[in-house]
């Protein structure tokens, strides 16, 4: 039996979920052996799991102020690096990243590199000042820093923008998820994965979804590493495949030489009947930038993410659950260790993903086979019917050509258990992983943005005297607000997920990065220079997006700048406008700069213990 604290008994309670969730995975597997069909066994991983995350919220429910934004402050180090690494590793992670290695190459290891250092920044800038702080929202940093209404709605402003911006490219992929899994269109996907989100974070914000983070992280990687570790070994690439990858690299570089890497005209691929969205193979896998401008648009992209990264509200917030300043230090390095698990699989996933499709020595491999011999395939049909793969005949030879296959890279992590011919059981513990770690960034993001709005702009701002009770039903009102609009906007696919993605950190760049930081580590920073910097960066990267967005004026970037990339011109605007006015203006008073002085003291009291 477990006695004594919730907090105490942590390992022993994880412990045993995880024993749990194995024995699940087991039980499906000799339910499919007795029968049980593809959908019913989506079916039971998706639902099993929401409801045990639900089950978790419903247990974490609050009313006290102090658990719902913070989660008490007394999250272990450990756990809140798992919690971190869910909420960051996102449908982006682990749905799209793999894909867009898949279709792109090692290329896309700039959101890799990116994402991973963006930790360093956090750890190195940010994370034990703000926890020094003791502030429960980033606008709440901003706002009591720089002081005045405006500073602190200027960041609320930026926080939603962004965050808004992010949580739509997760309920894309819940939705794509559970339109997979369940057997629905992709437009009520969106909804269902919408209600399962609201379902973990509603009733305990920040307590319940830490808890229900720490469940969804042990999900997704099982979920994630498991497929990886069965195709290698399935293959004979090894039982630890990752020491092996450059032997596989090598291997699809000979193919890629073998079949010929034609890119389609986009006149063909529209006489075709290709349905937008979806791609071939047309770049080399281990191909590196080449050229100065190649790259430039890698590290430009790196830098984009990786600056992103240490402003993006909801990851900043989890920092703020540690008991102390030391803890949210130590918790850094839990998180990237967390993180870590799944990204150094990434490329493995997308590398025995593509063999699985076109080596012909494969049993599984398509490329060269007739594509009558192909169509007939279960597999195929399925994700053809979802619209989610394609073959277009160009030469009308009836065999299937590298460049004649076609599928949308958010799908390939999804469709790699069933194209690798694994158990069913493996794809619906995929669909489960994919939900589990698109859910759990949901959760913290529509959780920032509520937090913010309810704390910063109407108990701060609007109506300062509200008891708990009202300012806790505002948040949670918020929060179905902003998950509807959300799920309302994903179903529209107004850009991939990755798209989405990039988009959130470029705005979160261009806004909060240089106030955040120049916050803590520059006296001399103040109100004006705040807002300045807020206003015109965020101004800036808008309007380049605007001008070279593929959905607006689409016009031709500047130095390979475009619209994934926008942060490079927002950020470098808020950094001149915060220091240029700051110097133009009256420097804080004597009690600020003290205050300033005071949090980057590691030891002491929180700066705001009395809030």
């Amino acid at each position: 039996m477990i006695k004594g604290k919730f907090i105490d008994n942590l390992p022993k309670i994880y412990g045993i979920y995880t024993g749990g969730f194995l024995a699940f995975i087991i039980l499906m597997a000799i339910a499919e052996q007795m029968g049980m069909d593809a959908k019913t066994i989506g079916v039971c991983f998706v639902a099993f799991t929401v409801l045990i995350y639900a089950l978790i919220g419903w247990l974490s429910r609050t009313v006290q102020v102090d658990a719902y934004y913070v989660a008490g402050r007394q999250v272990p180090t450990v756990f809140n690096g798992m919690a971190t690494a869910a909420d960051w590793m996102s449908g982006a992670s682990f749905v799209a990243m793999a894909g867009g290695i898949y279709f792109g190459g090692y290329t896309y290891m700039a959101f890799l590199v990116g994402w991973t250092g963006g930790y360093i920044l956090v750890s190195s800038l940010l994370a034990p000042y703000l926890r020094k702080f003791g502030c429960y929202t980033v606008p709440d940093f901003i706002g009591t820093r720089y002081g005045g209404s405006l500073a602190r709605f200027c960041a609320v402003v930026v926080l939603v923008i962004a965050s808004f911006t992010y949580v739509t490219a997760q309920i894309n992929a819940t939705g794509t998820i559970a339109s997979r899994a369940l057997g629905i269109p992709f437009e009520l996907g969106v909804w269902v994965g919408l209600i399962s989100i609201l379902l973990c974070s509603m009733l305990g914000g920040m307590r319940a979804v830490t808890w229900t983070q720490v469940a969804q992280y042990i999900v997704l990687i099982i979920a994630y590493l498991l497929p990886v570790f069965w195709m290698s070994n399935k293959n004979g690439f090894g039982f630890f495949p990752h020491l092996m990858l450059g032997d596989e690299v090598a291997r699809i570089a000979a193919l890629e030489a073998e079949f010929g890497l034609v890119k389609n005209s986009a006149d063909a691929i529209k006489a075709a009947g290709v349905p937008g969205g979806l791609a071939s193979i047309s770049n080399p896998h281990s191909a590196v930038p080449a050229g100065g401008m190649a790259a430039w648009k890698f590290i430009s992209l790196a830098i984009c993410m990786m600056v992103g990264t240490a402003s993006l509200p909801h990851i900043l917030m989890r920092y703020f659950t540690t008991p102390s300043v030391k803890s949210a230090r130590k918790s850094v390095a839990w998180s990237l260790f967390f993180i870590f698990l799944l990204y150094s699989s990434a490329p493995m996933l997308a590398t025995l993903s593509k063999l699985q499709l076109i080596d012909p020595s494969l049993a599984t491999g398509i490329i060269g086979r007739s594509i009558a011999d192909v169509q007939a395939l279960e597999w195929v049909q399925n994700w053809s019917a979802a619209k989610q793969v394609f073959i277009a005949d160009f030469n009308g030879d009836g065999v299937l050509q590298l460049n004649e296959w076609f599928m949308r890279g958010d799908v390939v992590v999804l469709a790699t258990p069933e194209v690798a011919g694994l158990p069913y059981v493996i794809s619906g513990l995929v669909a489960a992983g994919g939900m589990a770690a698109a859910m759990s960034t949901a959760d913290g993001l529509v959780l920032a943005i509520a937090n913010a709005l309810s704390h910063d702009l109407y108990f701060k701002i609007i109506d300062p005297k509200a008891d708990v009770t009202k300012r806790l039903i505002v948040a949670r009102v918020l929060l179905v607000i902003i998950g509807a609009a959300g799920a309302y906007i994903a179903s529209m696919r107004i850009t991939s997920i990755l798209g989405a993605v990039a988009w959130a950190f470029d705005f979160a760049m261009s806004g909060l990065f240089f106030p955040l930081v120049l916050g803590v580590w520059w006296k001399r920073a103040n109100r004006a220079g705040a807002i300045a910097g807020m206003v015109l960066g965020l101004a800036a990267g808008t309007a380049y997006l605007i001008y070279v967005g593929p959905k607006f004026m689409a016009q031709t970037p500047w130095l390979g700048i475009d619209h994934l990339r926008f942060g490079i011109i927002g950020a470098p605007v808020s950094l001149i406008a915060m220091v240029v006015v700051s110097l133009m203006t009256d420097a804080p008073d004597k009690a600020t700069q003290a205050m300033v002085d005071e949090v980057r003291i590691p030891s002491g009291k929180t700066i705001l213990s009395n809030k």
